[in-house]
């Protein structure tokens, strides 16, 4: 993690507090009077990158803020994996915002010199075992869709440059879990297609996903999936078109209101 990184104190107590002091009133948390007709200022067009595991809930919350400031367009919301907007944005991708789901992608743009503010930590998530409903080849853990397991199920996980992926990595590794996986994917959406849509047996994807899912998969728990908890920090992008835009969206996100709507959909408290 690079200096300038600043994660939410971990306790409870604190992140209330956290929250609390990020929180707006409800013309919009932390916007600027800088320009337009909306009591918050704001206006033109807002532009975010997000990993693919928040989507509905940065859906959600683009909506609410749009709702907030009138005059302020929320441009459709860029996802993929972390790994695969971090290049594009290294490569000149434009956006005001970056959403990412780990530290290490967010800290290569920091690096670049791409960061407009400090990195916030703003959600957690974990891994759980997507298989189909019914779960009909009785999957309880990692050691089920390893090599040496019976049934051999064709399980699909993330790449390894991929937060999710890593994550998968790190949990087998600590199970003493050998996978050969029929497909590593390049975000975590694609995973769970593939087990949605059958073409896999399980998949190696986060609880947020499967809760999203409503019963198109099953969750099996992995047992210590809290020891490679993925942080999602946010942060808004040196350049950006739109910076008082930028920087009331990382405080929204940041705000009791956006901790609930992310609570909503599964994700924990950094």
């Amino acid at each position: 993690m690079t200096p300038r990184f600043r994660l939410i104190a971990a306790s409870a107590a604190v992140v209330v507090i956290a929250f609390a002091g990020c929180s707006a009133p409800d013309s919009g948390a932390g916007a600027s009077p800088a320009s337009g007709t909306d009591e918050g200022g704001l206006s033109g067009t807002l532009t975010v990158f997000a990993a693919a595991s928040l989507t509905g809930a940065f859906d959600e919350l683009a909506a609410e803020f749009e709702t907030r400031h009138p005059d302020l367009d929320v441009a459709p919301i860029t996802y993929d994996g972390s790994a695969t907007l971090a290049t594009q944005l290294i490569e000149g991708a434009a956006a005001d915002v970056f959403a990412s789901a780990d530290e290490r992608n967010l800290a290569k743009l920091d690096d670049a010199g791409l960061l407009g503010g400090e990195p916030e930590a703003f959600a957690t998530n974990v891994l759980e075992i997507a298989v189909q409903p019914g779960n009909p080849l009785d999957i309880d853990g990692l050691d089920d869709l390893g090599d040496e397991a019976s049934a051999r199920p064709l399980v699909v996980v993330c790449a390894p440059e991929v937060p999710c992926g890593t994550a998968a990595a790190k949990l087998l590794e600590l199970a003493g879990v050998a996978l050969t996986p029929a497909s590593e994917e390049q975000n975590v959406s694609a995973v769970l297609t593939k087990v949605r849509s059958g073409e896999a047996d399980a998949g190696l994807v986060y609880v947020t996903d499967i809760a999203a899912a409503a019963g198109e998969v099953d969750g099996v728990p992995i047992e210590g999936a809290d020891a490679a908890t993925n942080v999602y920090p946010i942060a808004e992008l040196a350049g950006a078109a739109n910076p008082a835009a930028a920087r009331a969206f990382v405080e929204f996100i940041q705000s009791r209101e956006g901790a609930a709507v992310l609570a909503s959909y599964g994700f924990g408290s950094p």
